[in-house]
């Protein structure tokens, strides 16, 4: 049964059991501040489990998209190792919320694997939850008996908390599981040892395939359990796993939902599977990988040096760093394969199709970056060696490699194994873990439970018609970081600010107490569909109503901003070409961003256009027209855009002004003619066909013509008031050059009559001619003079010493015979004597420069160059 057809079939299967089938959600979450990526079936359903919303069908059915690569759920190491772990995974999934329970989820998980399926059912193991002490829990006898109805009893086993009693996190909704595993091994090793014996016990060939779990409590931040208002069923198959078992093979990478992409590789680097494990495992790696970076990249989230962006970026550097390791790939090749992926993939989810130019793009222009960063490391690793002595390389030095440069402490290891070196890795390892500690306590949040003054699911926004509420605070908790201190969370049953998502940052303002009391609000933000207010303090008394205002100034800002955005993406379609697509936003009060996909830097006469068309439509006044709750199917039909990488629902909110029509939450001017002015501030590259414009609008844009008409009259004057500040600058300009050039012509002939001085003063040290010597030349010069002192001599040592711009400058000569003979390098000079003028530096081993802040020091560094001779 092909993977097409097995994912087909299951999704069926529940729609006939009156499941709605739902799209996978985005891979990346952008939303939410608990999670950087969906790393279960159940993320995008958290809202539903924790009672903030109402699902349109209380029983859905999807495939979903995970990642697990950070945090709790780290899988990264374990990929290509082993035959089952994967960064980047498909989630087989069947959800009830307050709907059926054990009884439903049992049965039709049973009826799947052995009736459609056909699964031997003597290949079957199920386990249930053997109970809790502490958490007061008793053993789960309701499944226990439920599966008796399918299975016998010697198949039914006892699970520990570890691994049948799921949890979303430290806090939130849990409840027992039940796992249901499949021994694939074969008839004579079934007859050996018996399977029940090795079920939970990561053998490759007895693996866990669907859990099922049954969410009846919440767990409290005090550890202790409530029951949960409704009971709910979250199961979740491994896709990958399930097809392993159906096509009869022992490794998930020996299905077709891998092989197509390994056969690609095998072709690529003429390095054949099944003859090195070394190589399988680069093989396995560079296929698992390339599928979790181009998913990615699909759902918005490009390599980047921050948050989600590094993790991504570190995925696809893995797997170069196998393919250059293993593979003998010094060239980029994973953007290859992702013709083969779309292709194989690209019918179920068809963002694939729709951004394959982008993935390829971003791929390959990644693999040029970290191909430069391997070469340069082994540069650098190559001085390393040269400066130790002994067989033991300083751990230090290789966390220094890895930090700074991103050069892999493994590859580093193979490296110098090769040449019978080793690195102090346990120094390496303690830097490291000293690094992840830093990290973790900057980012760790201790968050309470709520505490629930009105019990009230669903809190309304009507901050598009008002800026001010009369509210009720329904729920409060507290948090605690290094990074924000103590800060108090509120949900009001009503809320007139808006919290922080697509692309907008959230609302600030205060709430009014009746006693006079104020409480500002410094943020807004969502999570679980609950919109939460950030504030520093808590009003004296939590009963009552409240008045919530939002600051209007940085609302009506942030407002034209993201106007702005809309028809700033209308005037690139309209100037570039419809290929143009929006790539991501930020929209602050003070200015906005844009990423959009193009493959070449906009010129200043496009950028000009794109400017007066948007300022255009600014001058046109054009009323905002919306559409709220109109279903997502019509809103494209109507001709809609649907921003990249974003989660819509089936009712959608459009945004029209004049021609520009896209979905869209956030805050909008009533009319474009509010925006004033819009400014482009900078053009840029992202990524391989990601560009980036920043602008201004309103008050930002008339402080800065004011700013440049200020600077703009200080040139003026500083010109004497010329009547054309243009041309007068222009003949400055050709006038500097002038005199550059006869500055530069004395201090060539300075130089020339020098080195016929300079001649006479060597001083030969153990059969070289020695000079150092401090003279009053430019850089340029120096070099040149060194050069002409140098080139009818095959034993000169030159070290020149000056001072340019109020800073020192050490520049070394050593003729190319010396550096073979005597085992000099100009590069190794500088950096040594560099320390006399607190400053470092470098070159080639003929020639070499270093600079510094302390001018005393360079008749010191003079004074030692003589050590290298000695």
């Amino acid at each position: 049964m092909k993977s097409q057809e097995i994912r087909a079939k299951f999704l069926a299967f529940f729609e006939s059991k009156k499941h709605d089938i739902v799209p996978s959600a985005p891979m990346v979450l952008k939303d939410d501040p608990t999670l950087m990526f969906t790393n279960a079936g159940m993320v995008p359903f958290k809202e539903y489990f924790l009672g903030n919303g109402t699902p349109k069908n209380t029983r859905l059915t999807d495939s979903q998209k995970c990642l697990r690569v950070s945090g709790k759920h780290n899988d990264l190491e374990e990929v290509g190792k082993d035959t089952y772990h994967h960064t980047m995974f498909e989630m087989l999934g069947n959800w009830s919320f307050g709907d059926y329970f054990k009884k439903e989820a049992i049965d039709w998980a049973w009826e799947l694997l052995t009736e459609v399926y056909n699964i031997d059912k003597n290949s079957l193991y199920v386990t249930i939850f053997e109970g809790d002490k502490a958490d007061g829990l008793d053993r789960d006898q309701d499944a226990y008996d439920l599966w008796r109805n399918h299975i016998s009893e010697d198949r039914i086993l006892n699970g520990n908390k570890k691994d049948n009693f799921w949890e979303m996190g430290a806090q939130g909704p849990c409840g027992p599981c039940s796992e249901i595993h499949v021994d694939i091994r074969s008839e004579e090793e079934k007859a050996k040892v018996d399977g029940k014996s090795l079920v939970n016990q990561d053998h490759p060939l007895v693996i866990e395939v669907w859990n099922l779990v049954f969410m009846q409590f919440n767990r409290m931040a005090d550890g202790s359990l409530e029951k949960l208002p409704a009971q709910h069923v979250d199961t979740g198959m491994g896709f990958e796993r399930l097809c392993m078992v159906l096509q009869g093979v022992q490794s998930n990478y020996d299905t077709d939902v891998f092989t197509p992409l390994m056969r690609e590789i095998e072709t690529i680097t003429s390095f054949k599977c099944g003859h090195k494990e070394e190589t399988d495992v680069a093989v396995r790696v560079v296929a698992d990988h390339l599928r979790a970076v181009a998913f990615s990249i699909a759902d918005g989230q490009l390599p980047s040096s921050n948050t989600a962006g590094y993790v991504i970026r570190r995925i696809l550097r893995r797997a170069i760093r196998y393919g250059y390791t293993f593979l003998n790939t010094k060239e980029p090749f994973i953007y290859k394969l992702v013709n083969t992926l779309v292709k194989q993939m690209g019918e179920a989810f068809p963002e694939l199709k729709r951004e394959k130019n982008l993935i390829v793009n971003v791929i390959r222009e990644e693999e040029h970056s970290f191909l430069r960063t391997l070469d340069q490391g082994l540069i650098l690793l190559d001085n390393m060696v040269a400066k130790t002595t002994g067989d033991i390389i300083s751990g230090d030095k290789v966390f220094e490699l890895y930090d700074t440069y991103g050069f892999p402490d493994d590859l580093t290891g193979l490296i110098l194994s090769e040449q019978g070196l080793k690195y102090d890795k346990e120094r390496f390892d303690v830097l490291l873990d000293e690094q992840k500690k830093r990290s973790r306590n900057a980012s760790l949040v201790e968050t309470g439970d709520w505490t629930v003054l009105i019990d009230d699911s669903e809190e309304e926004f009507i901050g598009y018609d008002t800026l001010e509420a009369n509210v009720k605070i329904t729920r409060y908790r507290k948090t605690e970081s290094k990074k924000d201190g103590e800060v108090y969370q509120l949900v009001f049953n009503l809320t007139p600010f808006y919290p922080e998502g697509g692309g907008q940052v959230g609302d600030k303002g205060y709430l009014e107490v009746p006693n006079g009391e104020v409480v500002y609000i410094i943020d807004t933000k969502k999570e679980n569909n609950l919109i939460i207010h950030l504030a520093k303090n808590l009003p004296r008394s939590t009963e009552g109503t409240f008045k919530a205002i939002v600051d209007e100034k940085q609302r009506f800002r942030t407002s034209a901003n993201h106007t702005a955005t809309h028809l700033l993406h209308q005037g690139l379609r309209k100037v570039l070409g419809t290929h143009v697509e929006q790539k991501g936003s930020m929209v602050h009060s003070r200015n906005l961003r844009f990423d959009f996909s193009h493959f070449s830097k906009v010129t200043s006469e496009e950028l000009k256009a794109v400017e007066n068309f948007v300022n255009a439509r600014i001058r046109e006044s054009l009323p905002l027209e919306e559409q709220r709750g109109i279903a997502y199917d019509q809103a494209i039909k109507e001709g809609a855009i649907a921003l990249f990488g974003e989660k819509y629902g089936d009712a959608v909110r459009a945004i029209r002004f004049g021609k520009s029509m896209e979905l869209c939450g956030g805050t909008h001017v009533q009319s474009t003619g509010d925006i004033w002015h819009f400014k482009i501030t900078s053009e840029g590259a992202v990524a391989s066909g990601i560009r980036r414009i920043e602008a201004i609008t309103n008050d930002a844009a008339k402080e800065y013509f004011t700013s440049e008409t200020e600077a703009y009259n200080k040139v003026k004057a500083t010109l004497k008031n010329a009547q054309d500040p243009v041309k007068a600058i222009t003949s400055l300009l050709d006038e500097n050059a002038a005199l550059k050039k006869q500055v530069e012509a004395l201090i060539k002939e300075k130089a020339q009559s020098l080195s016929g001085d300079l001649e006479k003063e060597y001083e030969e040290i153990n059969g070289v001619q020695f000079l150092a010597k401090k003279v009053d030349l430019d850089a340029g010069a120096i070099k040149d003079l060194a050069f002409k002192l140098g080139q009818n001599r095959n034993d000169v040592f030159l070290l020149f010493g000056t001072e340019q711009n109020g800073k020192a400058l050490l520049s070394c000569y050593i003729s190319k015979e010396l550096v073979a003979s005597k085992d000099l390098n100009a590069g190794q000079v500088v950096r040594e004597l560099g320390k006399h003028i607190q400053g470092g530096g470098g070159g080639q081993p003929f020639f070499a420069t270093a600079g510094g802040k302390n001018l005393a020091g360079i008749d010191a560094a003079l004074e030692a160059a003589k050590s290298f001779l000695n």
